[in-house]
C-alpha cells in the first residue's frame, strides 16, 4: 500500500516513502493543524485542520494510514484554560477529518500511542488521572487505567506491552503500570516537577527529565527506583532512544540545543544547536535522523544520527509540537 496524499503532493511523497518509508506528522498547536511533510524534499506539503481546536500530540496508526489527535484545549499542563474532551480521527490520504472519539467531559487528553501487543489506542486522560484505552476499529472507549496521581501528561509502554510508565508532572513522579491487570503498581518519587518520558529499546531504563534541577533521571524497571542522575546543559524535555539503544537524543529547551546522552557511560557526549524551543524528538524508523520540532521558531531540525550535525531545517506550522511517523505498507 502507498499513501497518497492527493495531486499536489503524490510525486514528492512515492520517492520519499522509496527513502524513508512514510511520511512525518506534526503537530502545530497554534495553528490547531496537523502538518504533513515530505521526508525526503524536507518540506511540509499539507495541513489537515482540526477544526479550530488544540491538538499537542498526535500518533498515526500502525498501517499508516490514520492519525489520531488528542485536542487538549488552550491550556499547559496544571495551568487554567479550556478542558479538551475529545480525540479528533484523520485520513492521512484524503486529509480530511473522519471520526470524533467524545469522553463526555474535560478530560486534556494528551499524549496517544498503540499498544505493541494488543493493537489498542491509549491516550493519557490527565483529569481523570488515567490512561484511557480505545479500540481503533469502533472508536470506543473500551476502559482504563487509573494513574493514582494528577497531570499524568506523557507515557511510554515497555516493548512487550505488559508495562506503561506515566510523567506526572506536578507531582514530580512517575506511575508504573500493568498494562494488561489495568492497575497502578507502584508511584515512583522522582523531583517536585518533571517531564515528559521516554523508554530504552530494552525497556530496562526509564528517562525522565527533573524540571528544578538540569538533570535526566535514569529509572531502573526491575526495581523502579533512580539508579543515576545524568547532568544536563539544561532542563530536558522530549527525549528518544536511537534504534541501536545506545545513545538518548534529549531536546534542551532553555539552551535551544539538542543533547546526546551515551547510555553506556551516562554522559552527555555531544551538544547539538537547533531552533528555538525544542520540544520533541522522534527517531526515524530506519535510524539515520532524528527529528526535532522546535515551538517557537516554527521549524524542525533534522539531525543526521551518524555525525549529530543537522542535515536540514524544515519549515512547519506555528506552535510545531507533537511527532509521529506514519508508515508505509
Amino acid at each position: 500500500m502507498t499513501v497518497v496524499l492527493g495531486t499536489l503532493g503524490m510525486m514528492s511523497i512515492s520517492g520519499a516513502q522509496a527513502a524513508a518509508h512514510g511520511v512525518l506528522l506534526v503537530a502545530n498547536k497554534a495553528a490547531s493543524t496537523v502538518g504533513i511533510v515530505d521526508p525526503q524534499s524536507g518540506e511540509q506539503i499539507a495541513t489537515i485542520p482540526e477544526g479550530g481546536i488544540t491538538g499537542h500530540e498526535l500518533v498515526a496508526s500502525p498501517d499508516g494510514k490514520t492519525v489520531y489527535v488528542p485536542i487538549y484545549g488552550n491550556s499547559g499542563v496544571g495551568k487554567p484554560g479550556t478542558d479538551g474532551s475529545s480525540i479528533v480521527v484523520m485520513d492521512i490520504a484524503s486529509r480530511k477529518r473522519t471520526g470524533n472519539i467524545d469522553f463526555g467531559h474535560g478530560v486534556r487528553p494528551h499524549c496517544a500511542m498503540f499498544g505493541p501487543k494488543d493493537g489498542m489506542l491509549y491516550v493519557s486522560t490527565e483529569i481523570d488521572k488515567s490512561i484511557s484505552i480505545i479500540d481503533p476499529r469502533t472508536l470506543k472507549i473500551v476502559g482504563s487505567i487509573p494513574t493514582g496521581q494528577a497531570e499524568s501528561h506523557m507515557f511510554a509502554i515497555s516493548p512487550d506491552g505488559r508495562r506503561g510508565y506515566t510523567a506526572n508532572v506536578g507531582p514530580g513522579t512517575i506511575s508504573v503500570l500493568d498494562m494488561e491487570k489495568r492497575k497502578t503498581l507502584e508511584v515512583v518519587p522522582i523531583s517536585s516537577q518533571i517531564q515528559r518520558i521516554s523508554i530504552s529499546r530494552d525497556g530496562r531504563e526509564v528517562f525522565t527529565s527533573d524540571q528544578v534541577k538540569p538533570r535526566l533521571a535514569v529509572v531502573d524497571t526491575s526495581t523502579n527506583k533512580v539508579k543515576t542522575w545524568v547532568p544536563l546543559p539544561g532542563a530536558g524535555y522530549g527525549s528518544a532512544p536511537t534504534l541501536d539503544g545506545h545513545w538518548l537524543v534529549i531536546a534542551i529547551p532553555s539552551a535551544n540545543q539538542v543533547a546526546i546522552v551515551d547510555l553506556d557511560t551516562m554522559k552527555v557526549t555531544h551538544t547539538v544547536d537547533v531552533p528555538a524551543a525544542p520540544q520533541e524528538v522522534l527517531v526515524r524508523p530506519d535510524g539515520r535522523v532524528a527529528y526535532v520540532s522546535c515551538d517557537a521558531s516554527h521549524k524542525l531540525a533534522v539531525i543526521r544520527i551518524a555525525d549529530w550535525t543537522v542535515e536540514k531545517l524544515i519549515d512547519a506550522g506555528p506552535g510545531s509540537d507533537g511527532l509521529a511517523w506514519a508508515a508505509a505498507e
